[in-house]
């Protein structure tokens, strides 16, 4: 039998991840809700391009919401965080962030301008993260 001190801890901390979790699957619709709200309001407004690109940002993000939904889950089952879902999540919050940045940036711009430098070294940034949390992924799933 467990100390009772420690199982009272086990409890209370099985609680806040329990509340963490049902929080979290709240804003996660209530995200979802809202993308689909506001891409009807800016399809409404024939603003199709902006429609899409703050659709697809959204449900990017709730992705991201349901990866960390699944680390609570399997931590409230399995007692031990890991790595995995985390770099899962690195990995749609770059590849979100990328796809906004080249939406956003569809208009033409000057090659040399320094906002269009910005904008290259960022993406080469977010590509190269992305490089290297599939690579921790593969390691870690190799193990």
């Amino acid at each position: 039998m467990r100390h009772f001190p420690t199982s009272l801890l086990e409890r209370i901390e099985a609680s806040i991840y329990l509340a963490a979790g049902y929080i979290l699957s709240l804003a996660a619709a209530a995200l979802l809700g809202f993308a689909v709200w506001e891409a009807i309001g800016l399809f409404s407004g024939h603003n199709l391009a902006d429609a899409i690109v703050r659709l697809l940002d959204r449900v990017l993000l709730a992705l991201m919401i349901a990866e960390i939904i699944y680390t609570v889950a399997r931590f409230s089952r399995e007692g031990h965080l890991e790595a995995e879902p985390f770099l899962v999540v690195g990995v749609i919050a770059a590849v979100r962030r990328m796809l906004v940045i080249t939406a956003e940036s569809a208009v033409e711009m000057s090659l040399d301008s320094t906002h269009f430098l910005a904008i290259l070294a960022e993406l080469g940034l977010l590509s190269l993260a992305i490089v290297f949390f599939a690579l921790a992924i593969f390691l870690i799933r190799r193990r």
